[in-house]
């Protein structure tokens, strides 16, 4: 279970993320520039929602605990190249 609380608006954006699976759970701290988070929705989901679709791109290539605790929504890109092409297809769904 993943869950997102926006801590800061305007720009960036803040983020803590909850991850729970298993017996275990991970704490994460996530910014994300308004720039970003357009290009990455075109404003058509809200951002807990896509954070949210981030961290199930994460989790699909990586344990919870391997998630960096606190990092910047384009650093995702830098570690998977493939982030922005396929992330589309984890927003389905969200609108």
């Amino acid at each position: 279970m993943i869950v997102v609380r926006q801590t800061v608006t305007g720009d960036p954006m803040g983020f803590s993320i909850t991850v729970r699976e298993g017996n275990g759970q991970t704490q994460h701290e996530v910014t994300m520039g308004q720039a970003t988070y357009q290009k990455l929705t075109n404003g058509n989901v809200s951002p807990t929602a896509c954070i949210e679709a981030a961290f199930n791109f994460l989790l699909e290539r990586e344990p919870k605990e391997s998630i960096l605790s606190r990092f910047d929504i384009t650093t995702i890109a830098t570690y998977f190249p493939s982030f922005e092409r396929d992330f589309p297809r984890y927003m389905m769904g969200k609108e």
